[in-house]
């Protein structure tokens, strides 16, 4: 991964630099004495985490209720060798006459049952996921890439298939599983635009936002629970098996989609890094003072509070890992990608496994890292550290299936 030049000179990619740092308490004693059990957690201790994370790092979702419609078109009702049917559905989303598109791509095995399902965002458009002249790209903006021609941000042909590696269909499907992704500038896009457009330009604060109302990431994670709404009336589809998926900044929202919306049943994080699943208090790779400098549209304004302040936060990120419990939870690192931290991405998960063991003893996670391409599954819970760079390869495809199939079979 390539490292922003104005910050990545100071931050440190050292273990032995490491600050002595402590750990905000997951489970506080409760009358002195007693530890929470799991009716605690869920009424008192949960509640109270997912509110301080939503006012001070990831920001307040507005309350206006957003209209949304949908509309399917079927693309190829037997795909690859009438293995699969592949749909579009144009989402419209409105508020006071102003509306904005996002359309989903669905491709699902063809049988008559109802079929467990992958759901996560992509980054460069729907139509990069195969190379079918029939799937639409994206309309409006789109992450800039000039080895696939996309300048300008505007979607180019050329790009058609050039992520499949990120998203290997025929593996999820000859393995029983559908796949759900839409391209994440549909919703927002990613840049610092003041909040002028994408979801955000149909709310009434977009104009005057406080500091603690949403960034993008709450955003897209909102997006992905309006996906889900939709996913739970589609035939085909078990909404009892919706595995949510995230790379990157798309892991962050993943997770924190996790956290607020209860419906997905796995949540899958890929190399999320700060403000996804790595502790930020170790401050190493990307800080929060880096990420709020490159990325100020991401979090709520709250967040820079902790700029190169870290050890003030009220929370920490094992804590919104534990807000997943006791629902099946996979982080996944690579080795050199030292600006995510798969170090604290791993601490964070085995500090989380504390409220997992409430609900199963078998969550507990006591091991050290494990070894490169070694998963570690601890009931509910999976990590593993493969080699290679920031990236989603087939190997970590391989290991969330395994997953998925030891908790949906």
């Amino acid at each position: 991964m390539v490292l922003p030049m104005s910050l990545s000179a100071q931050n440190n990619t050292e273990e032995s630099k490491v600050p002595e740092y402590q750990l905000p308490e997951l489970l506080p004693t409760v009358k002195s004495e007693q530890i929470l059990d799991v009716g605690d957690w869920e009424t008192e201790r949960r509640p109270q985490l997912l509110k301080i994370f939503e006012e001070e790092v990831y920001g307040k979702i507005p309350p206006q209720n957003i209209a949304v419609k949908t509309k399917e078109k079927v693309l190829d009702e037997k795909a690859f060798d009438a293995k699969a049917i592949i749909k579009e559905i144009t989402f419209t989303f409105e508020n006071k006459g102003k509306t904005q598109d996002a359309v989903l791509l669905l491709i699902l095995p063809s049988t008559h049952k109802a079929n467990a399902v992958f759901l996560g965002y992509n980054f460069l458009g729907n139509h990069t996921v195969l190379a079918s002249d029939l799937i639409s790209p994206p309309n409006g903006w789109t992450m800039d890439n000039s080895q696939l021609g996309i300048v300008d941000n505007k979607a180019s042909d050329q790009s058609r298939g050039a992520r499949y590696s990120r998203w290997p269909v025929l593996n999820l499907l000859s393995r029983g599983y559908g796949l759900a992704t839409m391209h994440y500038g549909d919703i927002d896009p990613d840049f610092d635009d003041g909040f002028s457009n994408g979801i955000h330009a149909l709310f009434d604060n977009s104009d005057s936002l406080q500091p603690d109302d949403w960034g993008s990431l709450a955003t897209w994670s909102w997006g992905l629970s309006r996906i889900m709404d939709y996913l739970e009336q589609v035939d085909g589809i078990d909404p009892a098996k919706v595995a949510l998926f995230g790379h990157s900044r798309l892991g962050k929202a993943a997770l924190w989609a996790g956290a607020m919306d209860e419906r997905f049943s796995i949540v899958i994080s890929n190399n999320s890094g700060c403000g996804g699943a790595a502790l930020s208090r170790r401050r190493f790779g990307e800080t929060v003072a880096a990420i709020n400098t490159n990325f100020p549209h991401w979090f709520c304004d709250n967040f820079k509070k902790y700029n190169d302040n870290e050890g003030t936060m009220p929370i920490d990120q094992h804590q919104l890992l534990a807000l997943m419990a006791p629902r099946p939870l996979y982080v996944a690192s690579a080795k050199n990608d030292s600006w995510a931290d798969p170090k604290g991405e791993f601490l964070s998960l085995k500090h989380a496994s504390e409220v997992y063991r409430l609900y199963n003893e078998d969550s507990t996670i006591s091991d050290d890292q494990p070894a490169e391409n070694s998963p570690l599954i601890r009931g509910s819970l999976g990590y593993h550290i493969r080699t290679g760079n920031h990236d989603v390869t087939p190997y970590d495809w391989e290991q969330f299936m395994n997953f998925a199939d030891l908790h949906f079979n």
